[in-house]
């Protein structure tokens, strides 16, 4: 995969090269590359931004150093072109899975109070990763190319992590444990340690999701589960009012 980051700053993104995105890198598996589109400043003083017509509060990026940067890059007819905007589409897992599956990504990070209108002419979508207005889209970008660099094959060692993991299917990750098997007083619970696989699976999607429901029921879609799930979503609420 080829990632290509447009951004004023491009040392933020030095963390990229450790890790699992250093590795990937490494093995030839991700190309990652950052250009400063500063490079095509408007004038001597290296001026990117300027006031909106109309008036308003803050500077906008201009439009042609974004662009011309893009057509230095010249991507790809295929290639995403992705621009971090507070009001573009959420972040989520599956959008995740859906880019990892691309040969080519580009990503814009945007500073000050946005982007000239007309850099949405040249961009395929536009993402945020949350309902929140952070003061830079680099820490997004990093979040969701961290994300998706992770999905690729081969990238992480033990690919059943992934298949298991928290998000996938609409469900958080049951709960994990490891040694010791009790801590001041606080056990792993005994089908952990029974060995009895059946009983350890049918815990943990149990468990899963009962998680799901206590900490993000939104995430649950009863149109979706099965009806022994549905039957299990009944059994779990009634113990949680029970606990209550």
């Amino acid at each position: 995969m080829k990632i290509d980051v447009l951004t004023l700053f491009p040392e933020m993104f030095e963390p990229m090269n450790h890790s699992m995105m250093g590795q990937a890198q490494a093995k030839g598996i991700l190309q990652f590359n950052t250009h400063n589109f500063r490079e095509f400043a408007v004038n001597k003083h290296g001026h990117v931004d300027d006031y909106p017509y109309g008036g308003g509060a803050g500077m906008l990026l201009r439009v042609e150093p974004i662009v011309q940067m893009l057509e230095k890059l010249s991507p790809a007819p295929t290639a995403r072109i992705i621009l971090m905007d507070p009001a573009g589409k959420p972040f989520t897992q599956s959008m995740a899975e859906e880019w990892s599956k691309e040969e080519e990504l580009v990503f814009i990070c945007g500073h000050y109070e946005g982007f000239d209108h007309r850099v949405r002419d040249y961009v395929t979508e536009e993402v945020s990763l949350g309902d929140y207005v952070l003061t830079n889209g680099e820490l997004p970008t990093m979040v969701m190319i961290d994300a998706t660099v992770r999905l690729i094959p081969e990238v992480v060692g033990n690919s059943a992590s992934i298949v298991h993991e928290s998000h996938q299917n609409n469900l958080l990750e049951h709960p994990q444990y490891t040694r010791p098997p009790e801590f001041r007083g606080s056990k792993v619970p005994d089908v952990l340690l029974s060995g009895h696989h059946e009983n350890i699976e049918i815990w943990k999607h149990r468990e899963s999701l009962r998680r799901t429901l206590v900490l993000r029921p939104d995430l649950i879609d009863v149109s979706l589960l099965s009806e022994q799930d549905q039957r299990l979503i009944k059994e779990i609420k009634h113990e949680i009012n029970e606990e209550k």
